[in-house]
Formats: structure tokens, sequence, C-alpha cells
């Protein structure tokens, strides 16, 4: 797929006769681009042109296509109605889902395409309302002018192939800027989430935003809180797996939309890391997102972002003066995971997702009791068993949180690191540790001990446990006679 935004137009202060060329010749690619990797635009467009209906490519399928990285994910607009949309495509899609029809937006599945059909429409909030007040348009231009960037209000009417841009957007686009379509106060007053779909597409971007649509972003910070969480959590957690996740949360903190919706992260800004004093802890934590981002296998990792990004949100409530002049934040792995749960929860993120980052905030300092490498087999089995299934992200987390700018120092840790990960390694090859249990099972505690069920079983388990941890894999009869000593020190 060709790249578009190397040959996009210069802004309009710049603009020539030989710019003016290249934005015909952007559009005319755009099109071509569109239609190329979307086979079933024209198609669906006949399909509603035979039934008296307009359809156009809109919004961020037309942004996409003109920066070279349109996928399969098209965004349609059309002047028919929702139930009109359901008739046209229930013969044509693969699959039909209903789930935005109340918002005006049918959703359909053709081939490898996932498609979403949304009728013109404009939408408001009220100052107490948590939901938009959709009321329908009649044309292309009152779809477009209530669109949240000029970058996403631009469309391709099909089947006639007409490129539709009346804000500007192509020359923004060129701009690598953020604007909106009308007044930013105006904007972000009918949906107060696009204040953070402006720190969302400046990380999924790298575009910078407009110093007026910032500036209206600090004025009305606190229009945000009629969102409902869940999608506040959304936007986050696009922001935070885009490409460049500090320039989205930079703009969060310094347009006060972070006090909002994630105050832990501003409140890092004046604590000084005891380990780090060139750096506060909110740039620490930045750059150990970023660290974490360089050591990912399989794509962006949402809980190892989480994690990278929180995992020193404890030191502000741990802070102390030491009479030797240190700064200490003791206990601040504990505290953090309290106060990574509790944010979490706050913004209706999974049981599983606020269990998992929270206990990689828990132990993410769990390897600094290392040192150069006199922990016991023992203590290895432990850090294996308590990372359990967050193993790898541990891992990841640790090496991560290095930011000294001292080279002996951070080549010390990573060497000390690289032996904790070979014995565990050679532990793991050797005992299985991924699946550490007692040599001994629950139904062999019972008849060994000739007892039935009941917690003294437990009891012994978890002795038996313990003593696996502690002496690695036992023969069985070792596993017996220790148990039988146990169970008779019990009186």
């Amino acid at each position: 797929m060709p790249n578009a935004n190397n040959d996009l137009p210069a802004p309009p202060a710049e603009r020539t006769p030989q710019s003016t060329n290249a934005l015909n010749h952007v559009q005319r690619r755009a099109v071509s681009e569109l239609l190329r990797v979307s086979p079933v635009a024209d198609d669906l467009a006949r399909r509603f042109q035979e039934a008296g209906f307009t359809l156009a490519l809109v919004g961020g399928s037309v942004r996409d296509a003109l920066l070279g990285r349109l996928g399969n994910d098209l965004d349609f607009t059309t002047d028919a109605r929702p139930e009109d949309v359901l008739k046209i495509v229930r013969p044509w899609a693969d699959a039909v889902w209903e789930v935005g029809i109340a918002f005006g937006t049918v959703g359909c599945k053709k081939s490898s395409f996932d498609i979403e059909i949304t009728t013109y429409r404009s939408e408001a909030y009220d100052r107490t309302s948590r939901k938009p007040e959709v009321s329908y348009g009649e044309s292309i231009e009152q779809d477009l002018v209530r669109r949240d960037f000029t970058v996403n209000a631009m469309a391709v009417l099909l089947p006639q192939k007409e490129f539709v841009d009346p804000h500007g957007g192509l020359e923004d686009l060129a701009a690598r800027v953020l604007r909106t379509p009308g007044t930013p106060e105006e904007s972000f007053s009918d949906d107060p989430l696009r204040m953070m779909r402006a720190a969302r597409f400046a990380a999924q971007l790298d575009f910078e935003v407009a110093p007026e649509v910032v500036a209206a972003m600090k004025a009305m910070s606190e229009r945000i809180e009629i969102v409902s969480a869940e999608r506040v959590r959304d936007e986050l957690n696009k922001l935070i797996l885009g490409a460049y996740p500090r320039k989205g949360l930079r703009l969060l903190v310094d347009s006060g939309l972070a006090d909002r919706v994630l105050p832990e992260l501003p409140a890092l800004q004046l604590e000084s890391d005891e380990h780090h004093r060139h750096k506060d802890v909110y740039e620490h934590s930045l750059t150990v997102l970023e660290q974490a981002i360089d050591l990912e296998e399989d794509g962006p990792d949402l809980v190892l972002r989480l994690a990278a990004l929180l995992h020193d949100i404890g030191k502000p409530k741990t802070r102390r003066f030491e009479s030797d002049g240190r700064v200490s934040f003791h206990h601040h792995e504990v505290v953090g995971a309290k106060m990574t749960k509790k944010r979490m929860t706050a913004l209706k993120y999974s049981n599983d997702m606020v269990k998992d980052v929270s206990r990689l905030v828990e132990l993410h300092l769990r390897f600094h009791g290392y040192g150069t490498g006199e922990w016991t087999d023992s203590a290895v089995r432990r850090y294996v068993r308590d990372g359990g299934p967050l193993l790898n992200r541990l891992h990841k987390l640790t090496r991560s949180d290095c930011t000294t700018r001292n080279k002996r120092k951070a080549n010390a840790l990573s060497r000390a690191y690289d032996g904790l990960e070979e014995r565990i390694a050679r532990l793991q090859e050797q005992e299985e540790l991924d699946a550490i249990r007692p040599d001994l099972d629950g139904n062999d505690i019972m008849q060994i001990l000739g007892i039935g069920p009941g917690p003294e079983v437990g009891k012994a388990y978890k002795q038996m446990l313990e003593l696996r941890l502690e002496r690695g894999p036992l023969e069985r009869e070792a596993a017996i006679a220790a148990l039988k000593e146990w169970w008779a020190a019990q009186g």
C-alpha cells in the first residue's frame, strides 16, 4: 500500500500551483486507494442508489487511506434512516448487528470487511446527560460539520467517487495538526469525549493539537465528568495502545483532563524518585512505559503498558524525608497496587485486567531483593510462583523499570536479571516450575494420615507446598515421611 502521507500538499500558507496539483493527485489517489482495498464499496453504494439514497465513505476510513494505512474497518454515512439501512444490507451482508442503532448506526460484515453505516446526524449533550441526544441531518455537509476533527471530516461520495472536504481536512492532514470543523468550544460541548480523542489521536498518529484546541481542552476539562466511565476508559486504552502514548498522556496532564480521569498520573509530577534524582517520578513512569513497549513481542500489550504507567503511583502517599537527606517510598508497591485496583475499578475495567495490572504493580520491586544473585533456589521458586501467568510480563516490567543514566549501574542490573532468568529457566527445566504442586495431593494426604475431608487437609496441603518450594521435588517416600513428621508435631 503506498504511503499517501509522503505526497500530501503543503499547508495553505505555502500553497503553490505545484502543491495544488499535488492536492488533486492525492485526492485521486485516495479514491483509488479506497476502491482498491474496498471492493465492496461500489456494490454497496449501487444498492443504496437503487433504493433512492446516497452513500459515502467517511471519517477515519478516508483519513487512513490518505495516510496509506487503511485496514478492513470501513465507515460509511448515508441519508437513509436506520430502518432503511437494515432493509438494504440484510440481503447483502454476511452478518448484521444493531448494537448502535439507537445512535443511527448499523453494523455488518461482508467478506473480510467490518462495516458501519451511520445516518447523517448531529448530537449534543445537555449539562447533565451522559449520553448524546441524536437528531438526523439531511446532507453530507451537516454530517461532516458535527465530526470531531477536520482530518475526520472528509468523505468520498459513492459511486461517483467525489471527494468532499469542506473544512480543509486534507491540508490539516498535510500539516499533521488536529483542528475542529467548527470552534473547539462548540465541538467539545457537543461531545466532551472529543477532548480525550484529541489526546488519543496525538498518541496514535503523532499529530500536533492546534493551540486553540488545547486552550479549549484546558478551559472545558471539567465537562469530561458527564461522560460515562466506559467511554473514557475506551479512549484511554486506545491512547495507551498508540504508537506515541507519551504524547497523548502529556496532553491529558497538561490540559487538566488527567486530573479528572487519571489523577494519579499528574500527582507524580511533584515527587522525586530516590533512585533516579535526575527525573521526577512522572517522567520516569513515561520512560518506563516507552521501554516496556520496546520489549513487546506480539503486538501492543495493554496489561503491560498499564502496569508500566501505574507502577509507581503509590509513591506520593508513601514519600518520607529521612534524617540522612534521602527520600524514601517504603511499601509504595503495596499502596500502588491498591490505588491501581481502585482507579481501574472506577474506570470499569474487567475484573481480570484489574487483578493482573494491580498484581504486576505489587510485584515490580520484588527483583530488587535479588542483589548479586544470592537468592536461594527456594526464593527463585517463590518468585516464579508469585509471578504465575504474569511472569513474562513481570520480566519486561522489571527490566523497563531502569531509567538511570549511569551505564555501569544499568548494565549491572541487566546482568543480574539475565542471571535470574537463567536460573528460572534451569529450574523450570528440572522441576516444571510453571505447575508447582506439592509432592502429595489431597487424596494422598487423607489416605496417609487416615483423615477425611476438612480444614486439616488444607493445612497439610499448604505445608507440603511450602516444603516443595523450599526443597524442590522430593521422592515419594521422603514426602510421606515429611508429612508424617509435620502431622506428629501438630499433636
